[in-house]
């Protein structure tokens, strides 16, 4: 049959289930989750569960059917002798997969050994007008389970697992940050100046004050208006919002996890997000080394530091402190074949943005082990403090894991002047057609002007750590409702 015939058939029985009441009750009184009642002993008695009908299984006067929820899954048992031959039959002429459905009973063990409520009452809880995927064949278009990612996490449990996952980590994390004194504040997502990072924004227009407005890119400049303010620990999982391009590790809306600790520098940073980042994977996987991919990584070993320079000597045989100029830098690169594609975008990259293609094309990639990357052009890194050994250098770092950026940190710029000499510097650039250069954020400087303690920052995508973390090709498997082309487009 095809799906509107099976959906005539279905509405036919939500009009027989509205003769006997409504069919979509307002609450259901449970007494467990449907995985808490998985695990009570047998004879446990007036248990209450809740949940989506799976499978159905009728032998005769018996009944076995599932229901779930995103937690877990339980077996029910509806015997005719025991609840009537009325009722018996209801639950056949109106129950369908995919419906929700409230059981009352007692905990027992099949011949089997599977768990089971016997099922002495039902209440209906809800129609499902359309029948679920096969079980067998599930969902395997990558798109569609994108698009309907309900029906994902219904039918596929690799994908509940997942995203269960994700939440266990977002929460390890932020615990871990409270217990260590940080504070979780809000920053806007409508601003009037695009700062926070290197990113195409993107516009909007606010009616009511009559101004154009943009959706962060990052939440960077206000968290440092708070550490201005007072605060001296903060941190805050922020939606950003990136209007470039899409690729399988960028998306243009997704989580960020960005905290400020005065007083520390960037040293004192990447210290703590290592013993951060061992202490959430052992909470969250019960272990400090799991397998991405082929690749076993282990969180307990002491992570390397490497220099962008010492690493793409290494890589490519190009110094980067010999080439004064974005144009000998690039004269160098084609002259060594290296393919870093995007070529009429390359002129107009400046010097600090080449390198950081250069080493994205050539070094991440061999980046496996959770390994820091340091010592950043200074042009790469407008809000970062220079280095004072050699100020064309930031005292920045990356994390990287499975040769991905998981995390960017540095010691903060502080000194109103020259934050205010290097926005010039990228309104500049941004002048000259790098869409992805900062503008000029007055409002900001101002605000530095009050002064500021030294200070040590750092940010983290969550979709990001969850992909190189679960292994997964695709960021957007990492969320959960990604946005996507409508289907009539």
């Amino acid at each position: 049959m095809d799906e509107r015939t099976l959906q005539e058939i279905r509405l036919g029985k939500l009009q027989t289930l509205s003769e006997h009441g409504n069919p979509y009750p307002e609450r259901y009184e449970a007494t467990h989750e449907i995985y808490e009642a998985a695990a009570l002993p047998d004879g446990a008695e007036a248990v209450r569960v809740a949940g989506r009908i799976l499978s159905i299984r009728k032998m005769g006067k018996l009944t076995f059917f599932t229901i779930a929820d995103i937690k877990g899954r339980l077996q029910a048992a509806l015997k005719q002798d025991e609840v009537g031959l009325e009722i018996y039959d209801r639950f056949h002429k109106t129950v369908d997969i995919g419906d929700f459905i409230g059981l009352q009973g007692s905990m027992f063990t099949t011949k089997r050994g599977e768990k089971t409520l016997r099922t002495g009452e039902y209440c209906f809880l809800g129609k499902a007008l359309l029948p679920l995927p096969e079980k067998f064949h599930g969902i395997k278009d990558v798109e569609a389970r994108s698009r309907q990612r309900y029906l994902d996490l219904i039918m596929n449990e690799e994908t509940r697992s997942r995203f269960l996952l994700k939440s266990e980590l977002t929460k390890a994390i932020r615990r871990f940050l409270e217990d260590e004194q940080y504070i979780e504040i809000e920053t806007p997502v409508l601003i009037n100046k695009p700062s926070g990072a290197l990113a195409r924004p993107f516009i909007s227009h606010h009616n009511a004050l009559d101004i154009d407005v943009y959706l962060r890119i990052a939440p960077e400049t206000y968290l440092k208006r708070a550490v201005i303010g007072g605060y001296t620990r903060i941190f805050e999982f922020a939606r950003c919002f990136r209007n470039e391009g899409m690729d399988p590790v960028h998306l243009q809306d997704f989580t960020m996890l960005e905290a400020y600790c005065a007083y520390y520098n960037y040293q004192d940073n990447m210290k703590f997000l290592q013993k951060m980042l061992r202490h959430v994977v052992q909470t969250v996987f019960g272990r400090t080394e799991i397998s991405i991919g082929d690749n076993p990584i282990d969180f307990s070993k002491e992570w390397p530091i490497v220099s962008f320079r010492e690493l793409l000597q290494e890589d490519c045989g190009i110094d980067i402190d010999k080439f004064e100029t974005a144009a000998e830098l690039l004269a160098e690169i084609r002259r060594r074949n290296i393919d870093l594609g995007k070529k009429e975008e390359l002129v107009t990259l400046g010097k600090g943005s080449l390198i950081d293609q250069l080493y994205k094309k050539v070094s991440r990639p061999k980046l496996q082990q959770p390994t820091f990357l340091t010592r950043h052009p200074i042009s790469l890194s407008p809000l970062a403090r220079a280095n004072d050994d050699d100020p064309k250098l930031t005292d920045r770092f990356q994390l990287l894991i499975g040769g991905a950026e998981v995390i960017n940190g540095y010691s903060e710029l502080v000194d109103p002047i020259e934050q205010e000499k290097r926005l010039l510097e990228q309104a500049t650039l941004q002048e000259g057609g790098n869409e992805e250069a900062m503008c000029m954020d007055t409002d900001y400087i101002t605000a530095m002007r009050y002064g500021m303690p030294p200070i040590s920052g750092w940010g983290m995508g969550i979709d990001r750590l969850m992909q190189v973390l679960t292994g997964q090709q695709s960021l957007r498997d990492c969320v959960l409702f990604p946005i996507m082309r409508p289907l009539e487009q």
